[in-house]
């Protein structure tokens, strides 16, 4: 696998850069399609193709210094043991006060990330940006299976839920019995710019933003593993992200369930956009 942009390795230097991309190839409790194993290594490939030079931002990200990681091996005695992992890896970089962007791989991952970012931020919350809750107890017999993801964050930090259209009677009821902040898509309210202002309102100073990129319509996401219809659009996305990172710090982030055999290459290209988007926002 190459570097994030195609950049050589000595191109890069680990401490100048500015953002670190983490690939987690890891899609072990996957539950309908598979595939998301194959999903760091498609965006990277992708990211080939990007124009250094983002147009809205009026700047080049990859100046900032982007530094490309190995692949997190893969752990096969259970999802417990590959969230540790990624817990540990990620807190190297939070150490040497990087912005961190983890590529999955399954939903399953975000949870070792953020905790290791719970370690070092206080006032501290996740947006976690999904068609599905990911709310329930366990599924499949597991605690840590990628449909119980969100459940399992919430019980170490405030965790704000957004793009969400499929739920089951369990996970309804515990969101509502432990009030967690919930906004579906689509929304009803006013304007799409309300919506927002009522998603920032819940939301720490600083927050880590978590994507499944199955928040988005299948009509330009179809590459995912658990396709659900009627997302959010690409420019209502950047709206939301654009807006949480002039007025919160954002301190990492991952994109997760790009399983690319599922859709066109253009999906792969989408989700390296959104991954240098995030980083500009972030780093210009």
């Amino acid at each position: 696998m190459t570097n994030f942009l195609g950049y050589a390795p000595s191109e890069v230097d680990l401490d100048s850069a500015k953002a670190v991309i983490i690939p987690v190839p890891y899609d072990a409790t996957t539950s309908y399609k598979n595939g998301a194993r194959y999903g760091p290594e498609a965006i990277i490939r992708a990211s080939l193709q990007l124009e250094d030079y983002d147009l809205e931002l009026d700047g080049d990200v990859s100046s900032q210094g982007i530094f490309t990681t190995p692949s997190l091996p893969v752990i096969v005695d259970g999802p417990k043991q590959m969230i540790d992992l990624v817990e540990i890896e990620v807190s190297k970089y939070i150490s040497k006060g990087k912005i961190i962007g983890v590529l999955g791989g399954e939903h399953s991952i975000s949870l070792g990330a953020i905790k290791a970012f719970k370690e070092t931020y206080s006032d501290f919350s996740v947006l976690y940006l999904d068609a599905h809750s990911d709310m329930r107890q366990s599924y499949q017999g597991s605690l840590f299976s990628h449909a119980c993801t969100a459940r399992r964050i919430k019980e170490y930090v405030p965790i704000t839920l957004a793009g969400i259209r499929s739920v089951s009677l369990e996970e309804k009821n515990f969101i509502e019995q432990s009030s967690t902040p919930i906004f579906p898509w689509p929304h009803h309210s006013k304007s799409n710019a309300d919506w927002v202002n009522k998603i920032l309102g819940t939301l720490k100073s600083d927050v880590y933003i978590s994507i499944d990129l199955d928040v988005l319509d299948p009509s330009i996401m179809s590459a995912v593993g658990n396709p659900e219809p009627g997302g959010v659009s690409w420019l209502e996305l950047m709206s939301l992200l654009r807006t949480v990172s002039k007025t919160r710090n954002i301190v990492g982030f991952d994109v997760v369930e790009l399983s690319p055999g599922e859709g066109p290459e253009s999906c792969s290209y989408l989700a390296a956009k959104l991954v240098y988007k995030l980083l500009g926002y972030v780093v210009l």
